[in-house]
């Protein structure tokens, strides 16, 4: 099977601390989200941070192996409901990840359904991107 890329792009203008971007879901096409210091750092007043884009992507990678996990052990669930909280320290990074998930899971028992939680947390592919993916990367300069 062929993998699939998915594609955003964003738009940066102005330093750190003073500038702005837009960053755009390519791929899907669902639009395009503003960006900017204040957001990231402080609070986000309308606007998305890395931090967020990597949260909604974790907690629907999750969801996505979970279900799987519990479907293929013969107990699929009803309804999972994920938070992904990625905490940002300025001048340190990403310091934490986490994942908070209420499940309807018929007939599962809260210690199964704590170890099928775990094995889908190690398992999903962005919890394995986030651990240590090679990065390629190609710059250069406008013309």
């Amino acid at each position: 099977m062929a993998g699939t890329v998915r594609t955003a792009t964003n738009h940066w203008e102005g330093d750190l601390f003073n500038g702005s971007g837009q960053v755009t879901l390519e791929s899907s096409g669902i639009g395009t989200f503003d960006v900017n210091w204040p957001s990231r750092a402080e609070e986000a007043n309308g606007k998305t941070s890395p931090e967020e884009l990597i949260a909604a992507a974790h907690s629907s990678c999750f969801n996505m192996a979970f279900s799987n996990g519990l479907a293929k052990a013969g107990t699929p669930p009803t309804t999972l409901d994920t938070t992904a909280a990625v905490t940002f320290v300025p001048g340190t990074g990403i310091t934490e990840i986490a994942l908070k998930v209420v499940g309807s899971v018929p007939g599962m028992t809260a210690e199964d359904f704590q170890a099928a939680a775990e094995d889908a947390k190690a398992n999903c592919p962005v919890s394995q991107a986030l651990k240590a993916v090679p990065i390629s990367l190609e710059a250069s300069l406008a013309e």
